[in-house]
């Protein structure tokens, strides 16, 4: 027994370190004073930083990115909050499976087939190339975490809980707001934070979607990559590494807040 342990500790240790190498490569030369991305590191500095926050070309990438991050997270959470209310307690149902297997088709089709098909709709209604058009294309991605995230939370609740506050004269809309919610809470947040990290993420519908000003932060670092490899890449991915831990941090508090909320209801 103690051997099988050992090898799975072994195993695991492996495996994190697969994960993370990469990541714990790359973030040294995000401080580098060289202009190549080479070990070892002739030197430390923040010049790529700075670039980022003064070059016109990323500092407007990162603004599209909040832009169009914000404006993803909160569409994507209202609908799949919405669609996650209207498919719970309905797994019985091959409608409603039919519905759901639906609002999940995003996370399974290749992004390649949705940019295309984006594309040509996008064109037709005066969406190509807009704002509006990359956080809809965004949003149809992050609609299924949502979903998934808050139809496990709910169906893990005991609806008892709001059959009682209704027997006991709670309108439907009180109901909702002081028992429903409150319970879905830790899913919608989670949901909230998968859609807001899939829309930071997402290369390939951008290419399709948007336009030069609606260059993100991860398409322009898919395109310095083609085009010229830069330490910029490396300071970029290090925002985004820290920014990521950041919010997870984030969803952890905010998940523990809402257990201790629920604990003294």
């Amino acid at each position: 027994m103690n051997v099988l342990r050992w090898c799975k500790i072994v195993f695991g240790a492996a495996a994190v370190f697969f994960l993370l190498a990469p990541l714990v490569a790359i973030l040294p030369l995000a401080f580098t004073d060289s202009v190549f991305l080479n070990y070892p590191v002739p030197g430390y500095s923040t010049r790529w930083f700075e670039e980022l926050l003064t070059a016109e070309v990323w500092r407007r990438s990162i603004v599209n990115s909040l832009i169009i991050g914000c404006g993803t997270t909160v569409l994507a959470t209202v609908l799949g909050t919405v669609g996650a209310l209207g498919l719970r307690g309905t797994r019985l149902s091959p409608v409603f499976a039919f519905i759901k297997t639906i609002f999940l088709l995003p996370m399974v089709v290749p992004a390649v087939v949705l940019g295309v098909g984006m594309q040509l709709m996008f064109a037709r209604y005066g969406l190509a190339n807009s704002y509006l058009g990359v956080i809809i294309a965004h949003t149809v991605v992050g609609v299924p975490f949502v979903v998934v995230n808050v139809l496990t939370v709910l169906q893990g609740s005991d609806r008892r809980l709001e059959q009682a506050a209704a027997s006991l004269g709670a309108a439907p809309h009180v109901v909702f707001r002081k028992i429903t919610l409150p319970l879905a809470l830790p899913g919608i947040v989670s949901g909230a934070v998968f859609a807001f990290a899939t829309s930071l993420d997402e290369v390939v519908l951008t290419l399709f979607v948007a336009g030069p000003n609606q260059r993100t932060l991860a398409r322009q670092m898919f395109s310095t990559i083609r085009e010229n490899i830069s330490p910029a890449i490396a300071a970029a991915a290090f925002v985004f590494i820290v920014g990521t831990m950041l919010i997870a941090i984030v969803f952890k508090l905010s998940m523990k807040a809402a257990q201790r909320r629920q604990e003294q209801a």
